[in-house]
């Protein structure tokens, strides 16, 4: 028996496995694709070790992928068919547990008991990670922020991946809406280790859910070497850089990032960020013909049986913006199919019943431009999309949608509705701002409309300051790489070639 890095027993492992899975536990903490070597040298030491199976089925299942999954369905299999499962100990047998509830559909179930081994080993990197990630991908915010706050007094400030910790707490923080304690926590878990990608993102989530875009764009090309390659997160970091880029108004810059980064994306994920990106640009009335087509031919092979809601979304957004709708009401009809069948603990199933089917729909309307059905649609559940996963800042297109079909349909009760939470909540954001513009030309109401327009303008070249309020120089001195208007050394618009 051995104990790894953070003190906590296994068994079933010899020295060079032990020493390959606590590298693979610093690489998944980076979010390296150098995680997916340790752990199969891990288990080239020795086949049977359990927490080396445990991790190895944890990163086949959280990709989203079905493929991957399937293969993981597999090796995990035949892991729990060679073992005796009662020789392991308590905390390895709740981490097979929580694999075994993931591996059959059962995501709530999995976040439990990732959340009970917790309460037991607060230090169990792996748990918390992976209960984190679970967190994320069923939209829990609440779990997001007190799986790590829960643990966070067991880890001591010298530790080396105490940074990674806060960096996940900082992240649930933002998603749980306290934004100063996460712009807080976020930045020091960056200071403790300035290349934890997530404790970055962390940090740009809480910049974009204030609409402070000129910050995060600072924030951003001050640390451009830290997150922009050398993990499988760079093209998700780029595009909440398109974000930002976006609210400053400046769609080329955007559109340079997508070209030379997110084109071309091989996994869910970077699919459904570039798809999430030029759906953001459909709204505004610009038309990508050929960046769709390219995209919705990715999307047919990973969505061809129901996995995950929120990937069928992204692959719906690309068919209706390529304008292959008949793709994408065949995707809706396998969906329709799949959730008529009872599946017990299935999280699939009600994410797509209660969620994807409606928010699939609308998407389907709004490129017919049947905007009325887009507002059925969408108003109901407005309040729970949450419930098939994603940051607050990803569901954004999906409110987004909401109110461009208000304003489109002549909704002018239900888009001033809208208008005034987004006003409100962001008033430093220039697109809440033309918003409001256009809800007052809808209104005739043509000089409040002007007057909306000029305060965006303002916002815009402010970087969403208001009039009076000091620029924070977001960890960046004057004369940075973001004041000409560039990428900044090194960007992906200055290389032309993919992170």
């Amino acid at each position: 028996m051995r104990n790894d890095q953070h003190g906590l027993a296994m068994t079933g492992a010899g020295a060079a496995a032990a020493r390959h899975y606590d590298r693979a536990i610093d690489e998944l903490l980076h979010l390296r694709v150098e995680v997916a070597t340790e752990t199969k040298a891990a288990l080239a030491e020795s086949p049977d070790f359990p927490m080396g199976n445990v991790l190895s089925a944890y990163l086949g299942l959280l990709t989203t992928e079905v493929d991957d999954a399937r293969k993981a369905r597999a090796r995990f299999g035949a892991f729990r068919d060679r073992i005796d499962e009662s020789s392991l100990l308590p905390r390895e047998r709740a981490h097979v547990a929580a694999v075994q509830a993931l591996l059959d559909g059962d995501w709530l179930t999995c976040g439990r008991l990732l959340g009970e081994i917790t309460v037991e080993h607060p230090r169990d990197a792996l748990a918390l990670a992976a209960g984190h990630q679970v967190d994320f991908f069923t939209g829990d915010a609440r779990s997001l922020r007190d799986r790590i706050g829960g643990a966070l007094n067991a880890w001591r400030e010298d530790d080396p991946h105490f940074g990674h910790v806060l960096g996940m707490y900082a992240f649930g923080l933002e998603e749980a809406g306290h934004y100063d304690r996460s712009e807080e926590a976020g930045l020091r878990a960056v200071e403790l280790n300035a290349r934890d990608v997530w404790g970055i993102h962390a940090v740009v989530h809480t910049y974009e859910m204030q609409g402070r875009f000129g910050e995060g764009l600072r924030y951003f090309d001050a640390r451009l070497p830290d997150w922009s390659t050398g993990t499988f997160f760079n093209i998700h970091n780029w595009w909440h850089y398109c974000l930002y880029a976006l609210e400053s108004g400046d769609e080329a810059r955007a559109l340079a990032i997508y070209d030379s980064v997110l084109a071309g994306g091989e996994t869910c994920m970077e699919l459904l960020d570039a798809a999430a990106l030029l759906w953001r640009l459909h709204l505004e009335g610009s038309e990508q013909h050929e960046r769709w087509r390219a995209l919705a031919d990715a999307w047919p092979v990973r969505v061809a049986e129901p996995f995950y809601a929120f990937n069928d979304m992204h692959a719906v957004m690309s068919y209706v913006g390529a304008g292959r709708v008949g793709e994408a009401e065949k995707l809706i009809a396998t969906r329709e199919a799949y959730v008529l069948e009872p599946r017990p603990g299935v999280t699939n199933r009600d994410m797509t019943l209660r969620v994807g089917l409606p928010v699939c729909r609308s998407l389907v309307a709004f490129g017919r431009g049947d905007y009325d059905a887009v507002v059925d649609l969408l108003y109901p559940i407005r309040h729970r999309v949450n419930e098939f996963g994603g940051s607050h800042a990803q569901r954004d297109a999906v409110q987004k949608t909401l109110l461009e079909a208000a304003l489109r349909a002549g909704r002018r009760d239900i888009a001033r509705v809208l208008v005034s939470e987004r006003v409100n909540v962001r008033p430093c954001s220039p697109y809440n701002w033309l918003k409001q513009a256009a809800l007052a030309d809808e209104l005739g109401e043509r000089g409040a409309a002007a007057a909306a327009r000029l305060h965006a303008a303002e916002l815009a070249s402010n970087g969403g300051r208001r009039a009076g309020v000091p620029a924070s120089d977001g960890g960046l001195g004057a004369g940075g790489p973001v004041s000409d208007g560039g990428l900044g050394a090194g960007g992906p618009a200055s290389d032309g070639g993919r992170s």
